[in-house]
């Protein structure tokens, strides 16, 4: 692995910190943690407890707005209220997630500037796709929350976050002489991963509008055990549909691992944890629809997605020829 390839496994392993981060904060409600941006209740440092928010000095307007937005009516909104809903665990796991946000900045800039080292015009364009793609999406991610957790703006960062991750592979992939590549028997696993890369992107889109039905319910249904949202998750055909949808996608993944055998000659790790991430959505899947919705299995869910899409890309890279080099 050349030096250039460790400063894009670098940048790709702060954006998964990111999405893991970011996954905590959908899961535990804690997205309004700090409702203000860049600040947090007026300050740089958020505070731990109620006690240390002067309420009078904060634009309370902006609040009244942003509670406009969440459908609450804004002359609810008073210091005294605040101080009442203040939460310090829902506070500083936002105020986390945002500083995870810091690595990736760093790491992003760093890469720009080593690719213009490297002389291949992919790998440039690859880094500058990536730096975009971080300012796209840190600026969506103030409008995430200054919308009050818009459920559309929500599905587009979710989905930039994930393109990001490929523009990321791509360009470690390439950031090298000889990139990555496999000598195939066969072309037709590459049809085959090609259609469960696609079935992958599309159970993913579902499973973003699934997610965003659990932000409203976590809204509407404040109190009441999560388990109970499944009964209502299960009135939708979204919800229904991506349920079903799982079950397709185990069918050709293990055609997928199957092929791969005949196909390269062995089952290699790049293989075998592709298919592992597949079964182990499937795990987390039937936990979500059978159990309830699990906190942790939610984040899991969403954050192995993530790496699923970027190994399965990773693999359709190395197929890209087959003058094979060594697995």
């Amino acid at each position: 692995m050349t030096r250039f390839q460790r400063i894009a496994l670098t940048a790709f392993v702060t954006v998964e910190v990111l999405i893991f981060a970011g996954a905590i904060v959908r899961a535990t409600g804690s997205g309004l943690g700090c409702p203000d941006w860049p600040f947090c209740y007026g300050q740089w440092i958020p505070p731990t407890s109620a006690d240390q928010i002067d309420f009078t000095k904060l634009d309370l307007e902006k609040f009244k707005d942003r509670a406009a937005r969440h459908g609450r009516d804004p002359s609810t909104i008073t210091p005294e209220i605040l101080r009442a809903e203040f939460d310090p665990v829902a506070t500083w796991t936002e105020y986390i997630n945002r500083l995870t946000s810091i690595p990736v900045g760093i790491s992003m800039i760093v890469l720009l500037v080593a690719s213009f080292w490297q002389r291949r015009a992919s790998v440039i364009i690859g880094s500058i796709a990536s730096f975009l793609l971080v300012g796209i999406n840190a600026w969506l991610g103030a409008k995430v929350v200054l919308s009050g957790l818009h459920s559309g703006t929500i599905t587009i960062h979710m989905a930039l976050a994930i393109l990001l991750q490929c523009a990321l592979v791509f360009t470690a992939w390439r950031g090298t002489e000889r990139p990555w590549r496999m000598a195939l028997a066969s072309r037709r696993i590459v049809r085959i991963a090609s259609v469960l890369f696609a079935l992958i992107v599309i159970e993913g889109i579902l499973g973003s509008q699934v997610r965003e039905m659990t932000d409203a319910l976590a809204k509407t249904h404040a109190g009441q055990l999560r388990s109970v949202w499944v009964g209502e998750l299960e009135q939708t055909w979204v919800y229904l549909v991506h349920r079903s949808f799982s079950w397709l996608i185990l069918g050709v993944g293990v055609w997928f691992l199957r092929d791969s055998r005949a196909a390269c000659g062995r089952l290699g790790w790049l293989e075998m944890s592709i298919f592992a991430l597949i079964f182990g959505q499937m795990v987390l899947g039937l936990v979500l629809s059978q159990i309830g919705i699990v906190a942790i299995a939610q984040i899991l869910h969403i954050g192995l997605s993530s790496l699923l899409v970027s190994g399965l890309f990773l693999w359709l890279l190395g197929c890209t020829r087959t003058t094979a080099t060594v697995r």
